[in-house]
């Protein structure tokens, strides 16, 4: 058995941000010659198998279907706990991907295949890194917790109870609990991909474990600068036109924060929107088109990191206008490539989007502050250019796979060092 043979497991396998941040620590450890293997939920077949594509050492996790499990759900998602009844994560235990590997490392946890409550014995024998996506891991519920702070001390009175995952009923205070008890009983080691994130960590019941900052990871040689004019010409873009880019997903989510993008759009000097384009990508990016007052062009899903490379390159400006986010995989992207941020000064994000170095930071809510760095940095071309230089090479020297994978092994050699 390899030393570093190490199994990741996440609740998907393809979709989203924490998805992608999962497995690029999967592929930069295995591009490192790492033995590394990515466990998700199976939610077709039923049993694991080898994933046959581009995708090396991909284990589905069986999700197990029958009467009494879907009972025992139903019956605890209307008590508002979400994840403790499913026990498809206790056969993992049984498969080569398990007992072969010398350490685990858990990522998105929360989906119905997975109970927290398997921490301690899935652990028992094994020590395991929890790299974590979001709040949840320490809410009584929520994957963010904006301005509430009860997960400090324990839930309960929940104000968000329809912030995802969304509960049927308040039982916060029962499920931090249960999540205190068996994180007492677990052997983790925990990993933040952001300062904040892991400043939460530290206030929080996870604050018994050892708890690291391991920044997020990006492919930057997928993600690197393009000539901006060939890319722009690429998209039907006129040469004249100062280029704004905003991904967007989900826009009925009030964190992705489009709502206030619109009013800062909105807010754009009528000349200098005369010569912008707002170029989107994602499922929802047309139901800003109406709205935006501002010639917008949308590229529709994209799941190809070069078509991504040549959007992020066509543009002067990335647009981020999330109220919360642990880091922002998208804004790492877009500065690979060597383009500047304007986001707001919240959670992970100011990692990587520095004042006047790579990128504008508005104040929180502020939708008209938000229009102003828009403005200042599409008007100071000087200092667009210099920011664009600082965002390649911050990206390369603190967020490329191999910077990431580095520091990723140095932990779990560490951890196994202790473990034997």
């Amino acid at each position: 058995m390899n030393s570093l043979n190490i199994l990741h497991i996440n609740n998907w396998f393809g979709l989203g941000g924490a998805f992608i941040a999962a497995h690029n620590i999967h592929k930069g450890l295995s591009r490192a010659g790492i033995q590394s293997f990515f466990a998700y939920k199976d939610e077709i077949n039923g049993v694991f198998q080898e994933k046959a594509n581009d995708f090396k050492n991909t284990v589905q996790i069986v999700q197990r279907k029958n009467q009494f499990v879907d009972l025992a759900n139903s019956i605890t998602r209307r008590m508002g706990l979400n994840y403790v009844a499913n026990p498809s994560i206790a056969d993992l235990k049984h498969q080569a991907c398990y007992q072969n590997a010398a350490l685990l490392n858990f990522h998105l946890l929360h989906d119905d295949y997975f109970s927290y409550l398997m921490l301690p014995s899935l652990t028992r024998d094994k020590p395991a890194v929890y790299t974590l996506h979001d709040m949840w891991s320490f809410t009584g519920h929520c994957a963010y917790s904006y301005d509430c702070s009860k997960w400090q001390t324990g839930c309960g009175k929940c104000p968000y109870p329809n912030a995802l995952p969304p509960i049927q009923r308040d039982a916060t205070s029962l499920e931090w609990k249960l999540k205190n008890w068996a994180y007492q009983h677990s052997n983790l080691t925990i990993v933040a991909p952001s300062r904040w994130l892991a400043e939460c960590a530290k206030k929080s019941m996870l604050n018994c474990f050892p708890i690291h900052h391991i920044s997020y990871g990006i492919d930057t040689v997928a993600y690197q600068p393009l000539d901006q004019q060939q890319c722009q010409s690429d998209l039907g873009i006129p040469q004249h036109k100062k280029v704004l880019i905003f991904g967007a997903q989900d826009m009925t989510n009030r964190r992705k924060g489009g709502d206030l993008l619109l009013k800062a759009l909105s807010r754009i000097p009528k000349s200098l929107k005369a010569e912008t384009v707002l170029l989107t990508f994602g499922d929802e990016a047309k139901a800003i088109s109406n709205a935006a007052e501002i010639e917008v062009l949308h590229l529709g899903y994209i799941s190809s990191d070069r078509l991504k490379a040549i959007a992020y390159s066509a543009a002067d400006l990335f647009l981020f206008p999330t109220r919360a986010d642990v880091c922002g995989l998208v804004g790492l992207e877009a500065a690979a490539c060597g383009t500047p941020t304007v986001a707001f000064n919240v959670g992970g994000v100011p990692d990587y989007v520095r004042p006047g170095i790579t990128g504008y930071l508005a104040k929180p809510e502020d939708a008209d502050d938000f229009c102003n760095g828009i403005v200042q940095l599409l008007e100071d071309v000087n200092l667009g250019d210099r920011m664009s230089q600082n965002c390649r090479k911050v990206a390369v020297e603190e967020y490329s796979l191999e910077v990431q994978a580095q520091r990723y092994i140095q932990l779990y050699q560490q951890i196994l060092r202790v473990s034997v």
